[in-house]
């Protein structure tokens, strides 16, 4: 297989852009379906497709915020009207967002862990997919991904839970890069154990 320079510096220089400077546009309809094509190329051992997705869009973004403000506050009695209005605007300004979810099936040769790296991997191919049509995404947990009853809100079923959000738009400014760990530090070589 032939090198890809392009492929390369993308990889040694993609960085998520956060929520605050991504805008209008997002993806059109074609351009989606080439992201959600892109994310879920990813390894699937026994080709079990274990992960969903869930698309939060248009006026459903403010929809989902208030709902989960609304759970938010029967969770915490007296939470302040400037927190819930932080809940209200998860999905905002961000055009798209997309709910990673874990669907782990039973299967005798792969176990949960494998499958949930797979839905991982389906996030992070979305923010490659994202950033190939020239757009920029950010991963987000957040506590709705664990809070059971935020999760069942936004689409997770029983025995599944979301890995992350992505949200994805056009940035809006150029972000810095963040320091990145030394490869000598976090890098080692296995050697056999002496005898």
């Amino acid at each position: 297989m032939p090198a890809i320079p392009a492929l390369r510096d993308y990889l040694l220089t993609r960085r998520s852009v956060g929520m605050a400077f991504l805008q209008e546009p997002g993806p059109d309809r074609d351009e989606l379906e080439q992201i959600l094509t892109i994310a879920t190329r990813v390894p699937d051992h026994g080709k079990i497709t274990p992960w969903r997705l869930v698309l939060i869009a248009g006026d459903d973004r403010a929809r989902a915020g208030a709902a989960l403000a609304e759970i938010a506050a029967r969770k915490t009695p007296g939470l302040d009207e400037a927190s819930l209005e932080i809940e209200r605007r998860r999905f905002l300004p961000a055009p798209l967002t997309i709910g990673v979810i874990s669907a782990p099936q039973p299967h005798p040769k792969v176990p949960e862990f494998e499958q949930l790296l797979s839905a991982g991997n389906v996030a992070f191919n979305l923010e490659h997919g994202a950033f190939a049509l020239g757009f920029a995404a950010i991963w987000v947990t957040n506590w709705y991904a664990f809070d059971p009853d935020a999760a069942a809100m936004l689409g997770a079923r029983e025995g599944e839970r979301f890995v992350g959000f992505i949200h994805i738009g056009t940035p809006s400014t150029v972000i810095e890069d963040r320091p990145r760990p030394a490869l000598a530090d976090i890098v080692s070589s296995w050697s056999a154990p002496t005898a």
